[in-house]
């Protein structure tokens, strides 16, 4: 029991050493040339377009059902006229990050792994080696890239829409008025409120993409590896996301709230 413990802890050492390497090299790789810009709009196009419909959906129900359960709950004290300013406060600095993040790496983490485990079992990675290419310069910083520009532009989207969807069930379910609402919300919002909400997308698109990546250039054993690469990608990244998001408030709060 023992010697398989020491074994596990060993592969994990190993795999995050893996992880570290592969996320270290394709960072570095973007302070030089060649850089493929192609790759990097495709990936922009992929990550950014290819999730509008389903983050636009997260953020409008997520907003429609968060104003019914606040309204619930501040009927209680009477503050009803508040519910703008929950919707808007949760939406920013939690619920818009997080959601979107996790939507996206179900759909770009496992898309990734899929791709880059299938290049791998069929011998691209080493054809493109073999001709002089650096698969982390041309595969991996593109995505990074993408991810890190794309999920804070979803996370901005999935905010607006989830205060619109806040808004329609304020207005038309709680008779709740336009400028009373919408005062409501916006004057809740401070500075450090955007900037809790802004960091955030950046490290999960950072996470998402490096999680996937490394899923998908350490697949081993053919498709039915790509199968195990890709719902890895999806249950690591998630994990990992809700981890940071965790660290990231701590730090947050600590340092930015006065």
């Amino acid at each position: 029991m023992i010697d398989a413990i020491s074994e596990r802890v060993k592969s994990g050492l190993r795999s995050l050493q893996d992880y570290w390497s592969i996320s270290y090299g394709a960072a570095v790789s973007l302070a030089s040339r060649p850089r493929y810009w192609r790759e990097t709009l495709d990936q922009m196009d992929f990550i950014g377009v290819g999730s509008l419909t389903i983050v636009t959906l997260t953020g409008l129900f997520t907003g429609m059902v968060l104003t019914v359960q606040s309204s619930a709950t501040l009927d209680a004290f009477g503050a009803r006229p508040y519910v703008g300013r929950m919707v808007s406060l949760s939406m920013l600095r939690e619920l818009g990050p997080v959601l979107t993040a996790l939507m996206v790496t179900g759909r770009v983490g496992s898309g990734m792994a899929a791709e880059l485990g299938s290049m791998v079992v069929t011998q691209q990675i080493d054809a493109l080696r073999s001709f002089g290419t650096d698969p982390l310069r041309k595969l991996v910083a593109p995505r990074l890239i993408a991810g890190v520009v794309m999920v804070p532009a979803l996370t901005v989207l999935s905010d607006a829409v989830g205060m619109i969807g806040g808004y329609l069930v304020a207005r038309f379910t709680l008779r709740l008025g336009t400028g009373l609402y919408w005062h409501s919300s916006l004057d809740a919002i401070k500075m450090h409120d955007i900037f809790m909400g802004l960091i955030k997308p950046f490290v999960f698109g950072f996470i998402i993409v490096s999680v996937g990546c490394y899923q998908g250039l350490t697949t081993t054993g053919g498709t039915r590896g790509v199968g195990e690469s890709t719902t890895s990608s999806v249950v690591v990244g998630s994990v990992l996301i809700l981890a940071s998001d965790y660290f990231l408030n701590l730090l947050i709060l600590r340092f930015v709230y006065p």
